[in-house]
């Protein structure tokens, strides 16, 4: 989870602007945590909570109005008696990185990861998203290799993931969608060589920064854990109730998978 809140956190800064050059540090004194952090911890809340995902994400919504909400986001936020609407826009995805570490199986990990899209994002490609942002994450945290980790993902996602590195950098742009957001994602934090690889490669990119980092962060840290230097940055930028989730959140996954 804290992985996605660093990646969100690095990307902020990046999302309208000139993709990053090489030497560009991943954090800066503009650098800070969006609306996929704050939904991010809500899944934390939900899982450690027991709070429903309509509730959580909605009260989010109404705690944080100036955060930079999707327009549909916000309608559905204002209005308790909405239900989904269809979406298929990468939120789903960014969002589910609790998920990952909190399940004992995959099974339970796709059937959380389903529940959580399906309150806002019910189209199937806004549930394909989150499921297979989970699904790499849930493997990564396993040990599994980063080459079974996208045949994986192919098999059961039907994402191609075939493009390298250099041509996803050479190619992309801005793109809000799960389709187009998380394919390259999981391929990016399978192809990283560390946590700080990966982020590198996100903020080079001319995409939707802070959410492709975010889903990116949230497997790039179920493969390489955090460096001190991230946690450090994070902490700094977090509220102390968003920090005493995040705590709260670590010690029961602790207890549950003993």
């Amino acid at each position: 989870m804290l992985g996605a809140i660093a990646g969100d956190i690095i990307g902020s800064v990046h999302e309208f602007g000139p993709p990053a050059t090489p030497e560009t540090p991943l954090f800066q004194p503009r650098s800070h945590f969006t609306d996929d952090t704050i939904l991010t911890l809500a899944t934390a809340r939900c899982l450690v909570d027991g709070v429903d995902y309509a509730t959580a994400y909605r009260e989010a919504y109404q705690a944080n109005r100036a955060q930079s909400w999707g327009m549909r986001f916000i309608e559905w936020g204002k209005d308790p008696s909405m239900g989904p609407y269809n979406s298929f826009g990468n939120g789903s995805a960014m969002r589910v990185s609790p998920i990952a570490f909190w399940a004992r199986d995959l099974d339970e990990a796709l059937l959380e990861a389903k529940r959580s899209a399906e309150v806002t994002h019910d189209h199937p490609e806004g549930i394909r998203g989150a499921q297979a942002t989970v699904h790499a994450a849930f493997l990564a945290r396993q040990g599994v290799s980063a080459s079974a980790i996208l045949a994986a993902i192919r098999a059961h996602h039907g994402y191609p993931l075939d493009e390298p590195v250099p041509v996803i950098q050479r190619t992309s742009r801005y793109n809000e969608t799960c389709q187009g957001t998380v394919p390259p994602a999981i391929r990016i934090a399978c192809n990283a060589e560390s946590f700080d690889d990966a982020m590198s490669i996100c903020i080079s990119l001319d995409a939707d920064t802070d959410t492709l980092a975010c889903i990116t962060g949230g497997i790039a840290e179920a493969r390489f854990g955090m460096p001190n230097h991230v946690v450090n940055a994070v902490n700094s930028r977090l509220l102390p109730e968003q920090r005493e989730l995040i705590e709260r959140y670590w010690t029961l996954v602790s207890d549950r998978l003993a």
